[in-house]
């Protein structure tokens, strides 16, 4: 597996492997995405600020990470410091086609290499209430529950945060 910044001759494969994986968050009562988000325009922006990591296998992006310090105001609803800097996992997504190969694993592994080379000290990611897999992620890569929110921006959806603080 390699595992290198997007650019955006990466966006057909990128938004080839979202419509794979909205299908089958949907089919499990995961509505965190649709055809509206994420989408390209997203995207772009995270390859232009150098924020998008793919992983690629077999020749093919197989999962895709925007690895950031963009908070949401609402995490503050968890008790989150938002004045203090943290690595943010946001648009976590592999291909149902390599599912079990390590690639979310892959790309949460990058984002907390990031934050040792920034010296960034706490990771931060959310996740639909609805999404079990990667409920059953974090806390294996070290991720505490800190709480519940709900995004302005994702009307009707609960999402759960996690944190993970590096020594």
């Amino acid at each position: 597996m390699h595992l290198r910044l997007a650019n955006i001759s990466d966006i057909p494969q990128i938004l080839k492997l979202v419509s794979e994986v909205v299908p089958f968050m949907n089919a499990d009562g995961n509505l965190q995405w649709d055809n509206n988000y994420p989408n390209k325009e997203a995207f772009t922006r995270d390859i232009h600020l150098m924020k998008l990591w793919v992983a690629e296998l077999d020749g093919n992006v197989a999962g895709v990470s925007a690895i950031t310090t963009d908070q949401d105001p609402e995490y503050a609803d968890v008790g989150w410091d938002l004045n203090e800097t943290a690595i943010v996992t946001h648009r976590l997504a592999v291909s149902p086609r390599y599912h079990g190969k390590g690639v979310a694993i892959a790309l949460m592994k990058k984002a907390e290499e990031e934050a040792i080379r920034r010296g960034i000290k706490t990771l931060r990611i959310d996740t639909n209430s609805m999404n079990k897999a990667t409920q059953n992620l974090f806390p294996k890569m070290g991720y505490v529950f800190s709480g519940e929110i709900g995004l302005s921006y994702r009307p009707g959806l609960r999402f759960f945060c996690y944190e993970k603080r590096l020594s």
